[in-house]
């Protein structure tokens, strides 16, 4: 299984969660650093289009480890439910083209 973490005590602004995607996902130079723009490229995990480093196979899913949500939680709770809306999002538009749900976001 794919993984990627993500440090809670990082990402507490938004121009960083961004930054630490993008790095973390490897999302292309032209991403939005927006969440409809994360949840676009995240939605492309199985379709091998580039807009990340990751492809997955069709039974296969990208973990997303998120380390420090107590900080998260305290600092930045809009951002820590916006990742987990989205992570959500993106699972269940695939769920709806009959697909595997792509991400697991566990935590910690």
């Amino acid at each position: 299984m794919a993984s990627v973490t993500l440090d809670g005590r990082r990402i507490a602004t938004w121009k960083a969660f961004h930054d630490e995607c993008k790095a973390a996902f490897g999302f292309p130079d032209f991403y939005g650093r927006n969440m409809d723009a994360w949840i676009d490229c995240l939605g492309g995990l199985r379709d091998g289009d580039g807009m990340t480093k990751f492809t997955l196979l069709p039974d296969d899913m990208l973990r997303i480890e998120v380390l420090h949500t107590d900080f998260l939680r305290r600092e930045a709770p809009e951002i820590l439910a916006a990742l987990q809306e989205c992570a959500a999002e993106v699972n269940e538009r695939c769920i709806e083209h009959g697909q595997r749900p792509p991400l697991s976001l566990l935590l910690h």
